[in-house]
């Protein structure tokens, strides 16, 4: 499993969930990996776990919605592993609730995190990336749904994500990198805390996954990626990719 070997990849929100499971298979696939979040113990775990598996990883502490600390993140990488070829934008803030009862504060810190954030990492990584890159953004299947009730604020946040993600595709393939979306559904910490406390919803909603189960963030989602961003998908461009078992229908 060497697919990525003489690759740097940089993951945000990696210090746990499915930005964790996207890092270790990363790794795995032999790629140094930085790994990118705002709670440095969280980064030093995952950092630690990769090491231990005999693999290469950097903590790099950095808040996304911040524009100075993401610069200085893509500053330490590339002065760390000299490259970088990977850019996995997962880092988001959830703006839950009916509209109604969404504050703009959290309307705000979404976008800061996801959109934003996304938007920004992009550009400061592509000097880096041009002539064999890739970047994976981060959709949901929240904005799928015939009912989005509930969801509407989050799904707005994360559309703005995928039409960013489309754009980038278009503007910068002839430069050598590829991106592309994906929309997972992994048993995070984020999704443990739905099952939690919304268990008649959250048990609802997977009944409704063909395949039965919530996946795994580093055997179903993370080596999805590590696939997507091998020369193995070189093709894989501008797509949404559903990596949820078949629960989502993107037709």
């Amino acid at each position: 499993m060497t697919r990525l070997a003489g690759k740097v990849a940089l993951v945000t929100g990696a210090g746990q969930g499915v930005g964790q499971g996207i890092a270790f298979a990363l790794a795995a696939e032999g790629a140094a990996v930085a790994v990118a979040g705002r709670t440095k113990s969280k980064v030093d775990t995952t950092v630690g776990q990769i090491s231990d598996r005999g693999g290469k990883a950097l903590a790099v502490e950095c808040d996304v919605k911040d524009a100075d600390s993401a610069a200085a993140c893509v500053e330490a990488v590339v002065a760390h592993f000299g490259k970088l070829n990977i850019l996995v934008n997962n880092a988001q803030e959830v703006a839950l609730g009916a509209l109604n009862d969404v504050s703009d504060a959290a309307l705000i810190a979404g976008w800061e995190s996801g959109p934003l954030a996304t938007f920004r990492l992009m550009k400061l990584c592509y000097p880096h990336l041009k002539g064999d890159g890739v970047i994976v953004n981060f959709g949901t299947s929240a904005a799928k749904r015939w009912d989005v009730s509930g969801y509407g604020a989050y799904a707005a946040i994360k559309e703005a994500t995928r039409q960013l993600t489309r754009a980038a595709a278009c503007e910068w393939a002839r430069d050598g990198i590829r991106t592309n979306a994906i929309l997972p559904l992994g048993d995070s910490p984020a999704m443990a805390w739905w099952m939690r406390e919304r268990p008649e919803e959250s048990a609802a909603f997977i009944a409704t996954v063909p395949q039965g189960y919530v996946g795994s963030c580093e055997q179903d989602v993370g080596r999805f990626v590590a696939t997507l961003c091998s020369d193995d998908c070189r093709y894989i461009n501008g797509q949404s990719i559903g990596v949820d078992g078949g629960q989502a229908f993107l037709g």
